[in-house]
């Protein structure tokens, strides 16, 4: 018998693309951990399972650069197996068999069980929120839907993730209190779409009476929302985000553009007009609320004039927060029928501008935080700072608040009033109030 065969197996799980990849991660090495598997994130591990993204093309290049990587990896006796899981594998499994025929496995995004399985475990049912957190102790990401039923034209999501899903709302609590218990204090509630939770449930759209039951969870101080879509949303989560202090006064709302060509194209449902009046009646409705935002150009016949509109809007709206991408070409996607006829140049040309107009109005809205004081969670440290977010930021996409670890002892995880006395375009510096 060679004695490699009796080496411990590690199991290391590599996690790209999206928090709802993070989130898919942590259920696994969950159910591997309650089997009794030695489990580790993105450390040294003799047995690899990549978590693959497949949204766009820089996502789809990234994939299949780690898969090769780890092949590599495999063929130097540095690890013994290699199984690919999640978006790209679920779309592209055919193909990825032919041209990466060394990886021992392919499963996609619903065979959680079969990779368990390969994997000398066994799935868990009973396992509602048993997960390895792999994001800093004090946040949580807490996916509430799976899959998404919009008819998006440039979205290739319901083909790698299928129809939407929602989890009842006592399951998620139970996960939400299991968290809770484990020193999360910010709950990231995340899906492909959370305006439609609860449709398939309870036949009516239940964001806000999910809301209403996780403020009631100990120990939890903060609750996000991600990824909200523009059409139908539901306008009673407004009133609970105005009279909850624990449901943060923040939103991400991807609009994507607001060129009523573009949008009828985009199969997006709604106009320039419905849009602007849905962001007024936020605004309206939680005055300090701030709204993120994500945008494509560079989409198939998207004239000068659209672009001129787009960077209009974004001007007069002064989003908080804002991130542009470029449109990429997806093929089985209703958009792959068009022609994709806006150069790259161009795209990242446009892309650039609108981001430009962005840095300039966060550098001005985080002018007008200088001298006011604000409640800021600590998630790490780096150098000489504390690096902290106030509610009004998301992790790794939004503001940061700096504080000086020369001149302060913080704990990571712990909320502390911040006074900002320096603020550039994105990031904030701050003093600890005694």
């Amino acid at each position: 018998m060679r004695t490699k065969t009796l080496k411990k197996n590690k199991i290391n799980v590599v996690t790209l693309g999206c928090s709802k990849n993070v989130y898919d991660s942590e259920v696994l090495m969950g159910q591997l951990k309650a089997s009794g598997k030695n489990v580790v994130h993105e450390e040294e591990g003799n047995i690899v399972v990549i978590n693959t993204c497949g949204f766009i093309n820089n996502a789809k290049e990234e994939s299949v650069n780690t898969i090769l990587e780890f092949m590599q990896k495999k063929e130097a006796g540095d690890v013994d197996k290699v199984f690919v899981t999640g978006c790209l594998s679920e779309r592209y499994k055919p193909d990825l068999q032919k041209e990466i025929p060394n990886v021992d496995e392919y499963f996609g995004t619903t065979e959680l069980p079969g990779l368990l399985k390969a994997l000398g475990a066994d799935y868990k049912h009973e396992l509602i929120g048993e997960r390895l957190t792999t994001t800093p102790k004090n946040y949580a990401y807490l996916k509430i839907a799976e899959g998404c039923d919009r008819p998006c034209s440039f979205c290739a999501i319901p083909i790698m993730r299928g129809k939407h899903r929602s989890t009842p709302i006592e399951d998620i609590v139970v996960e939400a209190e299991k968290l809770a218990a484990n020193g999360v204090k910010e709950l990231i509630l995340i899906a492909q779409d959370l305006t439609y939770y609860g449709l398939d449930l309870y036949k009516k759209r239940n964001l806000a009476e999910l809301l209403e039951a996780l403020v009631k969870v100990e120990g939890v101080e903060w609750i996000r929302l991600h990824y909200a879509f523009p059409t139908g949303f539901p306008m009673d989560v407004l009133d609970v985000m105005n009279r909850e202090p624990k449901v943060c006064n923040y939103i991400d709302i991807p609009l994507q553009h607001i060129s009523d060509a573009i949008l009828k194209s985009m199969r997006r449902g709604t106009t320039k007009e419905k849009t602007t009046k849905l962001l007024k009646q936020f605004r309206a409705a939680v005055p300090n609320m701030t709204i993120r935002t994500t945008l494509i150009v560079g989409y198939p016949g998207e004239t000068e004039e659209d672009f001129q509109t787009l960077k209009q809007w974004v001007t007069d709206m002064r989003f908080e927060r804002l991130g542009c991408f470029t449109y990429s070409h997806e093929e089985n996607t209703h958009a792959y029928n068009l022609e994709d006829d806006v150069p790259e140049e161009v795209k990242i040309e446009r892309a650039n501008e609108i981001m430009e107009i962005q840095s300039q109005i966060s550098w001005e809205l985080n002018q007008e935080k200088i001298g006011k004081t604000f409640k800021v969670v600590i998630d790490r440290k780096e150098g000489n700072y504390f690096i902290g977010r106030t509610e009004y930021d998301s992790p790794d996409v939004d503001n940061e608040v700096l504080i000086d670890a020369t001149k302060t002892y913080l704990k990571t995880g712990e909320f502390t009033a911040v006074k900002i006395i320096e603020a550039e375009d994105f990031d904030l510096y701050g003093e600890v109030i005694v």
